[in-house]
């Protein structure tokens, strides 16, 4: 693993979120597109090998396969874009403004959702054989999530949103942290052992993530979740997007960047410590 060291790869974090700034709209969406559904594939996965083996922590151990594949093939998640383009921003990069990162969490959210509905649908019609049968297996667990994940919360009122939103800030930090550990190192065997590892806290602590989100309560709709599209937007995916940004950019991109790229200034060696340091050394000596 050839490491990158932290002002070098903070370096990087921050042209990361220029460049994606200043991406077209056609390759934005595609990236975005490709990494909801490549992601929502790695949960539906991860939910399969869970019920079969009846292990949550074999489905988490494997999960991080989709987030790997994704990024290292260079396509975009709403929980990655939060973390980088506002460095973009506060460093003044050119062409990045307000706006311009608006725009394109926009369009990162837009493409992720058009991602994971699609599999969800596909997935739908997998577990269902064309919606001829009740769903199997691993189509009532899907269900199940979305209803313990919307209706659970809601049945604790304010508490119940409190917990969801500080999910929401747990998971991206995890995974965010995941995408910058992979920036630490130049081959990819360093990028996935870096990648690997958070992902695997964030997904067997039940963290909240936005676009795994997008896959599984849809799905558990299309197979008959006992929940509605506001249970699931006004109980999960909305506090859940707050929180992932909350998250990401708190805990890992302006913790990053305040001590690494705008580095405080150092202390000012006393006289009497210089003094004390010298005769240290004579004594070495």
């Amino acid at each position: 693993m050839s490491y990158v060291s932290p002002p070098d790869f903070v370096t990087k974090m921050i042209d990361a979120g220029q460049s994606k700034v200043l991406m077209s709209t056609r390759d934005t969406l595609v990236r975005a597109y490709m990494a909801g559904a490549i992601l929502a594939l790695a949960a539906a996965f991860a939910v399969t090998v869970t019920v079969q083996t009846g292990n949550a922590l074999v489905g988490a151990l494997l999960f991080p396969v989709g987030f790997s594949i994704l990024y290292l093939l260079g396509f975009d998640l709403l929980t990655g874009v939060f973390t980088l383009v506002p460095l973009a921003l506060i460093d003044k990069r050119p062409g990045v403004t307000w706006r311009s990162m608006l725009r394109n969490w926009g369009l990162v959210f837009t493409g992720n959702l058009a991602g994971a509905l699609t599999v969800a649908l596909m997935m739908s019609v997998v577990v269902t054989y064309g919606f001829a049968v009740d769903p199997n297996e691993v189509g009532q667990r899907l269900g199940e999530i979305g209803e313990d994940r919307t209706l659970g919360y809601a049945q604790y009122g304010a508490a119940g949103m409190l917990t969801l939103f500080v999910r929401g800030v747990l998971c991206n930090w995890m995974v965010s942290t995941g995408v910058v550990g992979a920036m630490l190192s130049t081959n990819v065997s360093g990028k996935v052992i870096a990648m690997w590892m958070p992902i695997i806290v964030f997904f067997y602590m039940g963290f909240e993530h936005s676009v795994v989100n997008m896959f599984l309560f849809p799905t558990g709709l299309l197979l008959g979740g006992s929940y509605s599209l506001l249970d699931y937007l006004v109980w999960n995916e909305v506090p859940t997007v707050v929180g992932n940004l909350v998250g990401g950019l708190t805990f890992v991109g302006l913790a990053l960047y305040t001590t690494h790229a705008r580095t405080g200034r150092p202390r000012a060696v006393l006289p009497r410590q210089a003094d004390v340091r010298e005769r240290g050394a004579e004594v070495a000596r």
